[in-house]
């Protein structure tokens, strides 16, 4: 007897109309789809570290998954091990002492911390200010989680960085955290002691917990490397995020830190401990290797590398007729269209479509990013070079100056 199909009246949670899918994850079933086509997108995209781990690395990951006591449940807090590599990693590289014990807590990635801060401080109906241009994921669980965003201009005339006249103006009442990223993504500024300095004392006085997100601090970096928590105080407001994604070449892997005080450092585990379990011991070990390797290897993954592969991307942006900073960081190069494109899809769908070239239009960081491109340096020089050929055979080159600001 056949069953009766019946209709169920299902709806999702009332927190999803406030989000839309992630773009890249819409974007990318596009280009797969192209490819399968036989299309052969060039990806100049997303910002996944293309190379390797260092080899002890993955030596220490096999030699420690091959013991059989290994693969049970770890603690939430992390192996001492680790803890101890991350507090060695702060003191060697930012000069900030850590208590390994109760002022860090390794976490599944950044984007995980984003997550558990936010459940740990924020109510529903709190502010939380968001940077704009800035990563969509600040807004986006923000707004799950039942937060109302308060975006602050980045804008190029003020180097990207926070304009503090602007945020004093603000209604600050009801702002629990405020989100800061520097090295900056998408826009490449860097990271300023004097905007940290700023940062801490506009906290201290407005009680406000400023996270700052630090994962680029070694892309295309070769002289200090800033923290805010070298900021005198900064323990007391600041929580910072850093991440081995991008510095270690391990975004899979999903190892990451955030440094506080150990007061917020508790808070935050209490959600932590309730949503997920440890990460796999050998993983632990092998990331506690990576903390370690030598001023050489970071010097070639992290500057040499890139570097190179910066050329091809500024020339990309010179053929494509578009601005950019040439001081700017980190493993993307960020620059603003030419007046002759209505918007910034117009140019990065014929990119696309005309070239096979998939670049970032900057409108997803924010409206002002409306006017800009991102290029990813994470692909092989050869592939660069391929890309450029092809926007160049594809005519997509306007006739104007190519000007840097």
């Amino acid at each position: 007897m056949a069953m009766e199909s019946k209709a169920f009246n299902i709806t999702p949670a009332d927190r999803l109309a406030d989000v839309t899918e992630y773009y890249f994850s819409r974007k990318l079933k596009e280009v797969a789809a192209m490819n399968a086509e036989g299309k052969d997108i060039i990806s100049l995209a997303i910002g996944s570290p293309d190379m390797p781990p260092s080899p002890e690395t993955i030596e220490t990951l096999c030699e420690e998954a091959r013991k059989p006591t290994a693969h049970g449940y770890q603690p939430t807090v992390g192996i001492p091990e680790l803890r101890l590599a991350m507090a060695r990693f702060y003191k060697r590289w930012y000069g900030v002492e850590l208590d390994p014990k109760t002022e860090i807590q390794p976490l599944i990635g950044s984007k995980e911390g984003i997550l558990h801060v936010t459940l740990a401080f924020v109510n529903v109906g709190d502010e939380v200010l968001v940077p704009n241009p800035g990563y969509p994921t600040y807004t986006s669980l923000s707004k799950l989680l039942g937060a109302k965003i308060v975006n602050y201009d980045l804008l190029p005339e003020n180097g990207w960085q926070p304009d503090f006249e602007q945020l004093e103006k603000m209604d600050l009442s009801r702002v629990k955290l405020m989100w800061t990223n520097y090295p900056n993504m998408p826009t490449g500024a860097r990271a300023r002691r004097e905007t940290y300095e700023k940062l801490v004392d506009f906290a201290l006085r407005h009680g406000i917990i400023v996270v700052n997100d630090n994962p680029y601090s070694f892309i295309l970096n070769e002289g200090e490397h800033l923290s805010i928590l070298q900021i005198p105080r900064a323990k007391e407001c600041c929580i910072e995020f850093n991440s081995m994604s991008k510095s270690h070449n391990m975004p899979g892997w999903r190892v990451g830190l955030l440094a506080t005080n150990a007061q917020f450092v508790q808070w935050i585990l209490k959600v932590k401990s309730n949503i997920d379990s440890g990460t796999f011991r050998a993983l632990q070990h092998a990331a506690a290797k990576a903390y370690d390797n030598s001023d050489l290897w970071h010097q070639q993954a992290n500057v040499e590398t890139y570097a190179r592969r910066r050329r091809y991307a500024e020339e990309i942006m010179q053929v494509l007729g578009c601005q950019y900073d040439p001081e700017q960081t980190g493993m993307f190069l960020w620059g603003r269209i030419p007046d002759i494109y209505n918007n910034v899809e117009e140019l990065t769908e014929r990119v696309l479509h005309e070239a096979r070239v998939f670049i970032t239009p900057g409108f997803i960081f924010g409206s002002n990013g409306q006017r800009y491109i991102r290029i990813s340096l994470c692909a092989k020089e050869e592939k660069f070079v391929e890309a450029l050929q092809r926007i160049k055979e594809a005519g997509i080159s306007p006739v104007i100056t190519k000007e840097r600001p």
